[in-house]
């Protein structure tokens, strides 16, 4: 796999129905950069980010290179990529019921909690806690997901994501629908833990001091 490219994209267009969702869209993302995709609701932000996670797939013609190749298994992919979005808190939150622990070594499977045949081991319980403690929610061990408000479960999430050392964290609107304070507080450690993680960051956005603030670069 080529250590230059995180993604590579040309003439990818995707179609819903009889509406563009992306029209031709060329972008590309170097390994180790952080870049923040901006744009206003309803502007293709989030179809970008499927077409990463492998949800969605250009139309015939369009071309999608993640990490230097272009076929991947999802689930190899998804141990290479931390994963954060607005609603993945709600998937969390469904019974049945799951510790905040677990949630966050469940980062290692790709999955959602731990079943059986899911191998934990000492180091990667050392890591979940690490990964915890990055974050500042240490305190919210023991806990189910479905108790916390949304600033601590976005926390929680967030350190499932790093929990693996991903190759590059793609965060969909991590900030969304936080109470101001919390907000200030969390793009702070954001901010501590991009320059900690030495991967490469996608921060998908809608908001500009925000994207400014925690990327060095901005796509439109």
């Amino acid at each position: 796999m080529s250590d230059l490219s995180l993604l590579t994209i040309r003439d990818a267009s995707v179609v819903r129905g009889k509406r563009y969702l992306l029209d031709g869209l060329n972008l590309t993302l170097k390994a180790g950069q952080h870049t923040a995709i901006l744009g206003p609701n309803g502007s293709g932000k989030s179809t970008l980010v499927k077409l990463i996670t492998r949800q969605l797939y250009p139309l015939a013609g369009g071309h999608v290179e993640i990490f230097g190749q272009t076929r991947w298994n999802v689930t190899e992919l998804r141990g290479l990529i931390g994963i954060v979005s607005s609603s993945m808190q709600l998937d969390f939150d469904a019974h049945p019921p799951l510790e905040v622990f677990d949630c966050v070594l469940s980062g290692f499977f790709a999955a959602r909690g731990l079943w059986t045949h899911h191998k934990v081991t000492g180091a990667m319980r050392d890591r979940a806690d690490a990964a915890l403690a990055q974050i500042g929610a240490t305190h919210l061990k023991g806990r189910d997901m479905s108790t916390l408000s949304t600033g601590e479960a976005r926390r929680v999430l967030i350190a499932r994501a790093l929990v693996h050392r991903p190759r590059a964290l793609l965060l969909d609107e991590p900030l969304g629908a936080l109470d101001p304070l919390v907000r200030h507080e969390l793009q702070a450690q954001l901010k501590q833990v991009f320059a900690a993680s030495g991967c490469s960051v996608v921060l998908v956005t809608h908001d500009l001091p925000e994207a400014a603030y925690l990327a060095p670069r901005l796509v439109l």
